[in-house]
């Protein structure tokens, strides 16, 4: 196959312009309603080109084609069929519990439990996956899990307390969450890393305990999963996914434990379920596609084929991945757009990474390195590689990342498994004011007040009159009744 090959389904040369037009006249309405790669004429006839779209900061239509561009990826909305059947899958496991985890187990996973014990992994089980992904993968799992955990112990918070100088102890205590949630997807591939990032931080933080759920397609179990949930310190592991299993978590089920919190990825209807049990327990965010932002001259060591690679590791995720290259340095851009369509050849998963490429991935000429910044934290990506000369300083400068790779030998994929940090990160923009998953999110936080005497009686007038401001009588009557009647 050959790069053209490919890559035929892509866009003309001139992407600049012809995404303005696109974007002028609106995208057939068959491809507007599914909301995905709307800015692809389903009329046009495919062209052979290069697989990433070109833009400049200096066009004149710079500014509205990225905003678009990035809005239309970033809709949070789910299709309307998909709200309505997500409410209707979780009324049903509501109303009839282990009973609807069956059915629906049963019709989209296509096997048939016997009964509702049968969705639990046993202990044998557990053992028989780490017997079965033998000793080298078990080796990387607990190497993984021990850097993340090593981590992540720095981030707890401890309990404190101090005494004003009227008498009044002032405190707050920490308190981990009696019971999470961890939805793991399974299906086309298996994501022990999923595991490990959201277990193992909530055994540092002392959740009580952790219930998995994943998908078991055609009763198939991944015992590379079940091998990394033993070793992070899973409870009860449940062999159901999609809504149903979110369903399960938020109202409890006669097998299923109810929990505090739900984490973890998932697909629009696992998305979905997630935004509706919202408020009945908590949720760690609406997770969006995966992107990547790499701001890079030569002159920092980037090099086009490390490039190109870590572009891919993105768009390969899923189809709507974004991934971005900004540099001023137009012969760099020109060297990774052809590694790209080189590299992208050989990838088993080149179908998903040409589509993400071809609607979402951007190479964008820039006037400097301080231009390219600016559109960075413009972007407020999951992830941002940093790869110029001052990449130590310019990282310090940034305000708007979920996790910041400085330097040429620090690929964001490093991150994905091994390097310690986390990489559940805001996506969709939302590192703006969101933080990547950590210890803090299986924790509650709860303030103590103990009043002395003296203190009642230095405070006290003062509550009363803020009370009486607020026209709250009660209020103001709680704290006057125990101050000294004056005589």
């Amino acid at each position: 196959m050959t790069a053209a090959a490919a890559t035929t389904a892509c866009f003309e040369p001139d992407a600049t312009a012809s995404l303005a037009r696109r974007l002028r006249t609106g995208p057939e309405p068959s491809r507007r309603n599914h909301g995905v790669g709307e800015l692809v004429s389903t009329t046009r006839t495919p062209v052979p080109c290069r697989p990433m779209r070109r833009l400049t900061t200096t066009d004149a239509d710079f500014t509205r084609v990225l905003t678009e561009l990035t809005r239309l990826r970033h809709d949070p909305s789910a299709a309307p069929e998909v709200v309505d059947r997500v409410r209707e899958i979780l009324g049903q496991v509501a109303r009839a519990g282990d009973a609807a985890l069956l059915q629906w187990t049963r019709a989209l996973d296509r096997w048939e439990p016997r009964d509702a014990q049968a969705l639990l992994v046993t202990d044998s089980q557990r053992s028989a996956a780490l017997d079965a992904v033998g000793s080298d993968v078990r080796r990387d799992l607990e190497l993984a899990a021990q850097r993340i955990r090593r981590f992540h112990v720095r981030q707890r918070e401890l309990a404190w307390s101090f005494e004003t100088e009227d008498g009044v102890r002032l405190g707050q205590r920490v308190i981990p969450l009696a019971a999470v949630g961890v939805y793991v997807p399974g299906g086309t591939a298996a994501y022990p890393s999923s595991v490990l990032m959201n277990v193992v931080p909530a055994r540092v933080a002392g959740v009580g305990e952790i219930v998995m759920v994943t998908p078991s397609p055609d009763g198939r179990l991944s015992d590379v999963v079940v091998a990394a949930a033993a070793i992070a310190g899973v409870d009860v592991i449940v062999r159901v996914g999609g809504a149903q299993a979110i369903g399960a978590l938020a109202r409890g089920t006669e097998t299923v434990p109810r929990v505090d919190k739900i984490v973890g990825p998932g697909n629009a209807w696992v998305a979905e379920a997630k935004r509706q049990v919202f408020g009945q327990v908590a949720i760690d965010m609406i997770a969006g596609p995966s992107e990547v932002v790499i701001v890079a001259t030569r002159d920092g060591g980037a090099s086009p084929e490390a490039l190109a690679a870590d572009l891919l590791a993105q768009a390969e995720h899923d189809a709507r991945a974004m991934a971005t290259l900004l540099s001023p340095d137009a012969a760099l851009l020109e060297a990774v757009a052809a590694s790209v369509a080189e590299q992208l050849e050989r990838l088993p998963r080149r179908a998903i990474a040409g589509a993400a490429l071809r609607d979402f991935g951007l190479l964008i000429h820039t006037r400097d390195v301080d231009d390219a910044m600016r559109i960075a934290e413009l972007l407020a990506p999951e992830h941002l590689e940093i790869v110029t000369p001052d990449a130590e300083a310019r990282a310090e400068t940034v305000r708007n990342a979920g996790a910041i790779f400085v330097g040429p030998h620090s690929p964001e994929a490093l991150g994905d498994y091994v390097l310690g940090p986390n990489h559940v990160l805001p996506t969709n923009g939302t590192a703006r004011f969101s933080s990547p998953l950590g210890v803090t999110d299986f924790v509650k936080r709860t303030n103590i007040l103990r009043v002395s005497r003296a203190g009642l009686e230095a405070l006290g007038p003062v509550a009363v009159r803020l009370a009486r401001l607020e026209g709250l009588t009660a209020h103001a009557e709680s704290v006057s009744v125990r101050l000294p009647r004056e005589t």
